[in-house]
């Protein structure tokens, strides 16, 4: 059995991938991209997932969020169980298209993470001093 055709253009040169305006997402060995996702209407980054190419076709037919999990080793819409889903405002890539960013509006309760907190970056590391194994990290 053949795999599908991909829906997304052949990688050209670097001129084309950093200055064209077609659509070249460059995944990795294991077929992935990485997206961020932040809140269209306040800026807040929400989550970091990897896309494959079914879950970033999916994302951009639908304006849903989905995302590859590589712990379950499959794909998964975000909110599916939760409800709250990640209705795309714009997704944009950047300048060698290899990373993807997410700008949404988050349904539902409006969290974005699987711990109920509204941003998956709820949690920061100290800095200003050598890291140990007892670097602390303090609640954002």
């Amino acid at each position: 059995m053949s795999a599908a055709p991909s829906p997304f253009a052949a990688r050209g040169t670097p001129a084309e991938i950093e200055g064209g305006l077609r659509f070249q997402p460059k995944f990795d060995a294991d077929g992935l991209i990485p997206a961020v996702v932040t809140d269209a209407a306040s800026g807040q980054v929400l989550m970091f997932a990897w896309m494959n190419a079914e879950a970033l076709a999916r994302t951009i037919e639908t304006r849903i969020g989905h995302f590859w999990s590589r712990s379950r080793g499959k794909l998964w819409q975000k909110g599916e169980e939760s409800g709250n889903v990640l209705r795309v405002d714009e997704l944009r890539i950047d300048c060698d298209q290899d990373a993807l960013w997410l700008k949404v509006a988050v349904e539902g309760g409006g969290v974005a993470c699987h711990t109920g907190e509204r941003s998956c970056f709820y949690r920061s590391v100290a800095l200003g001093a050598p890291p140990s194994p007892a670097t602390p990290l303090r609640r954002s």
